[in-house]
């Protein structure tokens, strides 16, 4: 049915752009999921939508990552700087305690505060480079504020580019350290819910690919404009963006 194939473009369209912009991709999925019941929206397409995220930063970087596998000290330093959320991350998955987080309250507090520290956060004057400044301190400082991102609301990119930036890494680099460590964390998303969606009565059809598809292109697309946004701009638009998402959850669970 033509519905199927709209509720795979909403998902992949919200799934691909909010999971690089310093918005929550989490929140945002489980915000439309409370206002409309999607058929489609079990956990193979969860797999299918973050596979499709995670093969598009893959394919971004691709050349990035061949330097990244040369350079053992910032291929260790990323290993490092994953260890935090993955191991958070799996622990909250395990017990269900990440059930507990996920309710409009919660969103709607994180997707404010967070967006307020941003703000703060972007303020910093620039005196460091990723090619050269980026130490075991730093990335240890960034991936444990990078945990936070297992509440919903508060933003894996979001929270990565401020704990960035309150470290005088420019946007940019900010950003590129983000999107480095969105890789490991995809990953691990994508193990994860494979793993819950093997106990589903699933089965590998036209609606996955195509979902795996979108997500892929709007990932990418994001990926690339968001990158050339940071040479040029501020972070003060998302935050706006995040304290009007925020007012708005308020009202509607506060009325």
């Amino acid at each position: 049915m033509i519905s199927n194939y709209i509720e795979v473009l909403i998902l992949a369209f919200v799934q691909g752009v909010s999971e690089f912009l310093p918005v929550s991709s989490s929140a945002h999925l489980i915000i439309i999921s409370n206002f409309i019941s999607f058929s489609n929206k079990s956990l193979i397409f969860d797999v299918g939508l973050h596979f499709g995220s995670l093969l598009a930063i893959l394919f971004y970087f691709r050349k990035d990552l061949i330097n990244i596998f040369n350079d053992k000290k910032l291929f260790n330093l990323l290993i490092v700087g994953s260890i935090p959320l993955i191991f958070i991350g799996y622990i909250f998955y395990s017990t269900d305690l990440i059930n507990y987080l996920r309710n409009l309250e919660i969103i709607a507090w994180a997707t404010l505060i967070f967006g307020l520290i941003l703000y703060f956060a972007d303020t910093f004057k620039v005196k460091k480079k990723l090619e050269k400044d980026l130490t075991i301190k730093n990335i240890i400082i960034i991936g444990l504020l990078q945990a936070f991102a297992i509440i919903p609301g508060v933003s894996r990119s979001g929270i990565s580019i401020t704990a960035g930036r309150f470290l005088n890494f420019d946007r940019h680099d900010s950003t590129k350290i983000s999107f480095y460590l969105s890789i490991p964390a995809l990953l691990g998303a994508s193990i994860i819910t494979l793993k819950d969606s093997i106990n589903e009565n699933f089965e590998f059809n036209f609606l996955l690919i195509i979902s795996i598809i979108l997500s892929f292109i709007f990932s990418y697309l994001t990926i690339k404009y968001f990158l050339i946004y940071t040479k040029k701009f501020s972070l003060k638009v998302f935050v706006f963006y995040r304290i009007i998402l925020s007012i708005i959850i308020f009202i509607i669970i506060y009325n």
